[in-house]
Formats: C-alpha cells, sequence, structure tokens
C-alpha cells in the first residue's frame, strides 16, 4: 500500500473496472436469446453459469500464479482474453457462439478480479481501501448500468451504421463497442508503470491457499463472497422473469429491471465510497445486509410494477457495497496473504454461476422461492456482519 495516489498508476487500474463490468452482460444474453429462440429460460442459464464457474476453477490457480508474474501483468493477461470474447459473437448469434464467448468473457473476468482489487489495494492509502474499494466498485457499476442500453439501443444503431438491417442478433454490436474498449485499456495499462507491493516470505502455493480456510474468519467471508455474488447475478438474470410472471410487466420493459439494479448499485457504490471514509466498514456491512433482507421480502408482496422497480432499486443499494467491504476487511486483516486470499475469494464469485441456477429454478417451480433463496443468502450475509462487528 502507499500512503499518496499517483494517478498515472490509479486511472489505467481503475479502468480494469470498467472491463471487469462487461461480464455483468449475461443477463443481456439470456433475454436477446430468449426473444430470439425458444430456448427454455432454465437451460439459458447455461450463460451465467459457464461465464462465472471460472471464478471456481481458476481463481486459485491465478492468485498463484500473479503471485509469480506479477498482479499489473496478470491483470493485462485478463482484459486482453475479455476482449477477445467480445468479438467472438462476429461468427453468430446461436447459444453456441454465445456460450463460447462468455466462456471467454469468465476466464478474462476472473483473471481481472483476482489482480486488479489486491493491485487497487496497493496504490491506495493505507487507511482508505475500503473506501476506494467501493469506488472501483461504482465504476465497475457504470459498465453493468449502460451494458443492457448499450446492446439493446446502441448495438442496432451501430449495426444500422455498418449496413446490417438484418435486426436478427443486432445486439451484438454493442459486445463489439465494448471489446474496443477493452483493447484500449489493454494498450493503456501496458504502457502505466504501476508500483505494486510484492509478497513477503514463502511464494503462494495451492496448499497455502487452502490452508488459510482453516481461519474461520476466512472461511466465513468467503461463503459471503460466494452469496453476494449470486444474489448480484441472479437479480441480473432473473428479476426479468418475475416481474413478467409475478406482475405482468411485458418482456421488453422487464428487461430494464436490470439497469434499474445497476443504476441503484452504482448510486450505492458511490456513496459508499463517500461514507467509508468516516464510517466504520463492520457497521457498514451490517447496515448492508440488513437492507438486503428486508427489501428482497418486500419484493414478494409488491403490489404492482412501481413498487417493485422502488424495492429493487433498495435492494441493490443494500447490495453494492457488500462485495468490496468483505474484500477489504479481510485484505486489510492478513494483508501479507493478498495473493492467497484474492484467489479464494474470486474462487467464490462462482456463486454467480451456481445461485441463479438454483433461483431460476425454484422461480420454475414457485415463482416467490426464488426470492426466498435470495433472502437466505442475505440471512448469512447478516450473520457475518454480526461475527465482524462481535
Amino acid at each position: 500500500m502507499q500512503n499518496k495516489i499517483k494517478l498515472q498508476h490509479f486511472i489505467p487500474v481503475l479502468m480494469a473496472f470498467f472491463v471487469m463490468s462487461f461480464a455483468d452482460l449475461v443477463g443481456t444474453g439470456v433475454d436477446e436469446l430468449k426473444q430470439s429462440s425458444n430456448t427454455p429460460r432454465y437451460i439459458l442459464q447455461l450463460i451465467p453459469f459457464v461465464t462465472f464457474i471460472w471464478f471456481f476453477l481458476l481463481s486459485v490457480p491465478v492468485g498463484i500464479w500473479q503471485d509469480k508474474i506479477g498482479k499489473k501483468k496478470a491483470l493485462n493477461f485478463g482484459i486482453l482474453i475479455t476482449a477477445i470474447g467480445l468479438f467472438v459473437p462476429l461468427f453468430g448469434n446461436t447459444l453456441s457462439v454465445i456460450l463460447i464467448a462468455f466462456t471467454l468473457l469468465g476466464i478474462g473476468n476472473t483473471i481481472i478480479q483476482v489482480s486488479a482489487n489486491p493491485l487497487l489495494v496497493d496504490i491506495v492509502p493505507d487507511d482508505k481501501a475500503s473506501s476506494f474499494m467501493s469506488f472501483s466498485q461504482f465504476l465497475k457499476s457504470i459498465g453493468s448500468m449502460i451494458g443492457p442500453f448499450v446492446a439493446a439501443v446502441i448495438g442496432p444503431k451501430i449495426a444500422a451504421l455498418v449496413g446490417d438491417i438484418s435486426g436478427e442478433g443486432t445486439w451484438r454490436y454493442g459486445l463489439y463497442l465494448f471489446g474496443l474498449i477493452a483493447f484500449i485499456s489493454y494498450i493503456w495499462l501496458a504502457y502505466a508503470k504501476v508500483n505494486e507491493t510484492k509478497s513477503q516470505g514463502g511464494k503462494a502455493t495451492f496448499s497455502s491457499c487452502f490452508k488459510l480456510l482453516n481461519n474461520k474468519f476466512v472461511l466465513m467471508m468467503v461463503i459471503g463472497i460466494f452469496l453476494v455474488v449470486g444474489i448480484d447475478v441472479a437479480m441480473n438474470s432473473n428479476i426479468g422473469n418475475f416481474l413478467e410472471q409475478r406482475l405482468g410487466v411485458d418482456a421488453e420493459t422487464a428487461k430494464y429491471g436490470k439497469s434499474m439494479y445497476f443504476f441503484a448499485k452504482m448510486i450505492g457504490t458511490f456513496i459508499g465510497a463517500i461514507l467509508l471514509t468516516k464510517l466504520s466498514s463492520r457497521g457498514f456491512l451490517l447496515g448492508s445486509s440488513i437492507l438486503v433482507i428486508i427489501s428482497l421480502t418486500a419484493l414478494i408482496f409488491a403490489p404492482n410494477a412501481l413498487s417493485a422497480w422502488i424495492i429493487i432499486f433498495i435492494a441493490s443499494l443494500g447490495v453494492s457495497n457488500i462485495f468490496p467491504l468483505i474484500f477489504a476487511i479481510t485484505v486489510g486483516k492478513m494483508p501479507d496473504r493478498a495473493n492467497e486470499i484474492s484467489g479464494l475469494m474470486m474462487m467464490a464469485i462462482s456463486g454467480g454461476a451456481v445461485i441463479p441456477f438454483i433461483v431460476g429454478l425454484a422461480m420454475d417451480n414457485w415463482l416467490p422461492g426464488g426470492i426466498l433463496v435470495l433472502i437466505a443468502c442475505g440471512v448469512y450475509l447478516l450473520f457475518t456482519g454480526l461475527y465482524k462487528t462481535k
């Protein structure tokens, strides 16, 4: 960590968090393919599955790998893989092509998340880590919020400009725009000189990583990441379906439920970045967890679309800062094990592959059941906050 921020280091690393948001296009991929095919919605949940399962498979190996080559090099490699994945849909608008594209997005995003978070902690003042982690998530939320708009509105406009008037799969042109941004970010970071903290003592190994799970505190925090990411992705990929079936919102309008969610998340992380310069991260985690439980419970009983939009907004405010809080609290407690902790926590992002699938199945059997799964996740986060506060 450093006591002063150097903008020439800080901005290109922050840009990586915007690129990180491109994986949140999974919800858009589900919605767009749902409209252009008869594939069952639960099968389309393979899209978030192939995106987020890599966090489970690769996070620890990436944490060990970056311990050897450095966080910046690992981060830039992840950005490059993401950029390549965003151009794969040039080969078609079929489920198989989109699955390959989001597989590459998932691999790239795994590397970015493992590397970018501890690298950011390296280059910001020691006592401001939670605040800057929330600010980085604010930037990520901007990308997540505009993603559905870029795909649904800007994508077809770009298609028309280049002469593609087929009308089918034109949302993919939004992916190409994001791919171009990712390549620019790759070049920018490649030429930036970033002073990162090197690990002290022995190099990270699989054994040293997984032995950390014997620490009750680390294990609890890793599970917390698994569940909060699960809530995040499940809201992204299932909220449209809930609004359609529960309140009769038309499919086109329901797609923007995720934009409302990410708009609130953007606001929440910005507010969190400010408040965390003054407030305790422990109390903030506790309050956020309570807000998630209350709002998700209220969503089950929402009487109309307007109330549902408001509740979704509030739920997102609650979720928005939990990930950066958990990460910063844990790394702050054990800074000499940052690479290993980052690998474990990013592995837990695989909750984004598991929880949405469970929520989708629950909704197919009993619509409120999917929300109850999310509430159960929120209850665990509350206990995490209580444990940390104690």
